[in-house]
């Protein structure tokens, strides 16, 4: 482990609980997990949609924009997968320290980064939603012919095929992509971060 030469954590007057007072809400990180095609990108951004109309500061971090900027400069090795999530957690706490509704979609396929990321913000802070879609569901979705690739050994390490996927254990909410309609499975997400703002 690197030595931390000369670091001092500051500390400044204007803090979170005065950007929530500002803005008027709480701010927390929704953790969106599962598959790739399970339906992670899709809820969050008709999620966010409904947050924004209702006034609240929201931001999504997702995994193939984040890839194509802050990380790409990680692969999908192990320690790559393990680096792209500890970043994430982190920017995501500055996000919600910031005051922000943070939306984040990223298969996080291992508890222990989950945990991590829960960690960094906080378990008050941290709504995790499972979205929980059959592989063989996922892969007639194959959009971006990743399983096919996959399954024909073009893509080391793909969760679901020749890498595991842990599921949650105890998720705030779990949306079954393949037997409910995304507008219901927003409606869903959606009362429950309700609920946190009045809870908080």
């Amino acid at each position: 482990m690197k030595e931390k030469l000369h670091i001092v954590k500051q500390h400044y007057k204007v803090d979170r609980k005065a950007r929530n007072e500002m803005k008027k809400h709480s701010s927390f990180l929704v953790w969106f997990t599962g598959l790739s095609g399970s339906g992670k990108s899709t809820l969050a951004n008709a999620v966010e949609q409904k947050l924004y109309e209702q006034g609240l500061h929201t931001y999504i971090l997702d995994g193939d924009n984040i890839r194509s900027g802050l990380n790409q400069d990680l692969d999908f090795s192990e320690a790559s997968r393990r680096e792209n999530i500890r970043r994430i957690g982190e920017v995501a706490n500055l996000m919600v320290d910031a005051g922000v509704v943070t939306l984040s979609a990223f298969i996080s396929p291992f508890k222990r980064e989950r945990d991590l990321v829960k960690s960094l913000v906080g378990e008050d802070s941290y709504i995790e939603v499972f979205v929980d879609c059959p592989v063989e569901e996922c892969e007639k979705r194959d959009v971006k012919g990743l399983y096919k690739k996959a399954r024909a050994g073009e893509i080391k390490n793909f969760t679901g095929i020749s890498s595991p996927f842990e599921k949650p254990e105890a998720p705030q909410i779990t949306i079954p992509t393949a037997e409910v309609s995304i507008e219901e499975g927003v409606s869903k997400i959606v009362e429950l971060v309700q609920n946190k703002l009045k809870a908080i």
